[in-house]
């Protein structure tokens, strides 16, 4: 029996995933997760409003690694190793039945997070693993001759003949751990200081920025409407190629919902880089451009030429916001269709197909934080997950320089490369 040691740091998603599956795998190994807060699997309780976005029902690996605005080639290896199946075959085998909505994200068929977190931890238990809360891991030390760079000098027999654990690893409160290897899945950190004990082990980082958050429109007349949801939207911003649609929501503070986020993923660095000060464009009716519905609205005014158009709303848009988009384009509720002026009705067309919105900020999406940025991708074996500069090093989840959009392609990210990782953690 083996009497190796794994240390996994983080005890969320990609680290507990890590974690049972390498004592599942390797019967004798200690494995061991240093938390540095009071609570595991936190973001996995809240996602999802609570029920956690387990995954995506896709099964092509080319269509689902186009959902990465970072990563998408290292996702696209790794996945081939474990992939969307795979997860809804793990969990069913430990009688978690998982759900595909009409968009394709999945649930427990439970609608509650509580499941996927009580079927890691009695896996966690069922293998003896243990976890140590309140440990804010600090530095890891690398003891062996096996240091950066010489991956390639040390052969399989060196590395068992190594009587010392090659790592040490070291807790802000002063707690010492040793260990043959180590796996970081802490998520990500959104200051760039924060991966200076990454760092100290020869690691680059690609800075970080935020992913997934919400445009803020301070003094803009629409967030009066907060609350209002449209089930298709679509945006784009000016000056880009960016353009993303699906369901809007409008807050107090602007713009969220999943057609929102989804921007916010594929142009945070674009984002970042003008400090969140840019021009968003909505095109409420996105079946319509303006030229198309130029000619639908001749035959509306025609069909509905004695009703009046605060009554009469063709659109299906929300009756709040259909109010407002007439109040912008000066078109008075008791007005007739069959009396719109022209200069009135192009502002209408306008406003529907394409209302510009200012956007000053960006609020983060708290329960699906993501940052962009990380562990670069070039540093690290895509089909293991082990580090090109320190062997025994591992990484897993939100660390590495991989995102995703919203609708459970980062939890994808995070059971996939904990997988992967803990298959040949144990074996170092």
């Amino acid at each position: 029996m083996s009497s190796k040691q794994l240390i996994v740091i983080g005890g969320g998603a990609a680290g507990f995933f890590c974690a049972v599956n390498a004592a599942r795998l390797h019967p004798g190994l200690k494995v061991s997760i240093l938390e540095k807060s009071s609570k595991v699997l936190a973001k996995v309780k809240v996602s999802g409003g609570g029920r956690c976005n387990v995954t995506h029902n896709c099964d092509s690996i080319n269509e689902m690694a186009k959902k990465y605005p970072r990563g998408d080639k290292f996702v696209k290896k790794a996945f081939h190793h474990f992939f969307t199946t795979d997860t809804i075959e793990w969990y069913k085998q430990r009688g978690v039945e998982l759900k595909a909505e009409a968009d394709n994200r999945m649930f427990p068929v439970t609608d509650s997070s509580q499941t996927i977190i009580d079927c890691l931890i009695a896996e966690l238990n069922r293998y003896g693993a243990e976890i140590w809360m309140n440990t804010d891991v600090k530095e890891i030390v690398v003891n062996s001759s096996v240091g950066n760079g010489e991956a390639q000098s040390n052969t399989e027999s060196d590395q068992k003949n190594n009587a010392a654990a090659r790592f040490t690893i070291k807790s802000a409160d002063g707690k010492i751990f040793e260990a043959d290897a180590v796996c970081v899945a802490c998520g990500g950190f959104p200051k760039s200081s924060m991966f200076d004990w990454l760092r100290q082990l020869g690691h680059s980082i690609e800075e970080p920025v935020p992913s997934l958050f919400t445009f803020n429109m301070p003094g803009n007349a629409i967030t009066q409407l907060m609350g209002v949801a449209v089930s298709d939207a679509q945006v784009r911003i000016t000056g880009s190629k960016l353009v993303s649609s699906g369901p809007l929501l409008i807050t107090h503070w602007g713009m969220s919902g999943p057609a929102v986020l989804r921007m916010s993923a594929m142009g945070a660095r674009d984002f970042a880089a003008v400090q969140y000060k840019f021009t968003a464009v909505v095109n409420w009716v996105p079946e319509w451009n303006e030229n198309s519905l130029r000619e639908e609205m001749q035959r509306l005014r025609f069909e509905l030429a004695a009703q009046k158009m605060g009554q009469r709303n063709p659109f299906q848009l929300p009756q709040r916001l259909w109010d407002y988009l007439l109040q912008q384009s000066d078109v008075k509720a008791d007005m007739r269709w069959a009396d719109l002026p022209g200069k009135e009705q192009n502002k209408l067309i306008k406003n529907l197909c394409a209302q510009e919105h200012a956007v000053n900020g960006k609020t983060t999406f708290k329960e699906e934080f993501v940052t962009a940025g990380g562990i670069k991708l070039s540093e690290v074996e895509a089909s293991t997950m082990q580090s090109k500069l320190v062997p025994g090093l591992y990484f897993a989840g939100e660390i590495l320089d991989v995102d995703g959009i919203t609708g459970g392609f980062n939890f994808q990210h995070a059971w996939t490369s904990g997988f992967i990782a803990a298959q040949l953690s144990g074996t170092v």
